[in-house]
């Protein structure tokens, strides 16, 4: 948010103010004129985007990657324990499928598990806005493994072991600036600010701290 708040100043409102039609929005404010772009709308773009691009691979030799943003896939939640698999992202010039592990009976929900099964909470709750709190703890653990700098796997996080190690990759000072952060407070401050603390952020905030911290 602090980083979008300071694009938005670079960026966008110095531009807005001394053109008539750059950064304007037609019925943005209900009605038919144009509305300057706010640091909102900027806020929800840069969620739109960070929530749901992907990074494909593209066509064989060239070396390059693409950050897409594709229909339809978007549409499928998160579940770790999902059968059903995203395929064909790393593999250049491959095909972007979903992969049915099991019969899908018609009307039934199709979910896949977001970051290819090896992302824990700190990237679900940055990256998406939710906290997942219903695969036995093995997303709080992933972030836990990584802040300890344990070895890939721990905290019941599954999924690829060679992919885990990469993404539990922190400096000493990321990891201790961290650790120094979630010490400043116990469990119980927590658990007892949860009880009263009335924004979804906040709230989003002290539940990651208190689920790291078991």
């Amino acid at each position: 948010r602090h980083q979008t708040a300071l694009r938005y100043e670079r960026d966008v409102e110095p531009v807005a103010q001394i053109s008539g039609n750059m950064y304007r929005w037609e019925g943005g404010g209900g009605g038919d004129e144009a509305v300057v772009v706010s640091e909102q709308h900027l806020r929800w773009a840069v969620w739109l985007v960070t929530s749901r691009v992907l990074t494909v691979q593209g066509e064989e030799g060239t070396g390059e990657a693409h950050r897409l943003m594709i229909p339809l896939i978007d549409m499928c939640n998160h579940d770790r324990a999902s059968p059903h698999v995203l395929t064909g992202r790393a593999v250049p010039g491959g095909r972007l499928k979903i992969l049915a592990g099991t019969n899908v009976e018609a009307g039934s929900q199709v979910n896949i598990q977001y970051g290819g099964g090896v992302a824990g909470n700190d990237r679900f709750v940055q990256d998406y806005g939710f906290l997942d709190t219903l695969d036995g703890g093995a997303a709080f653990g992933m972030v836990a493994d990584a802040l300890r700098g344990g070895a890939a796997g721990g905290g019941g996080g599954g999924g690829n072991a060679a992919e885990f190690g990469r993404r539990a990759a922190m400096s000493l000072s990321d990891r201790t600036a961290a650790l120094d952060a979630l010490g400043a407070t116990t469990i119980e401050e927590d658990e007892a600010e949860l009880e009263t603390a009335t924004g979804r952020d906040v709230r989003e905030a002290l539940a990651f701290r208190i689920g790291v911290k078991r």
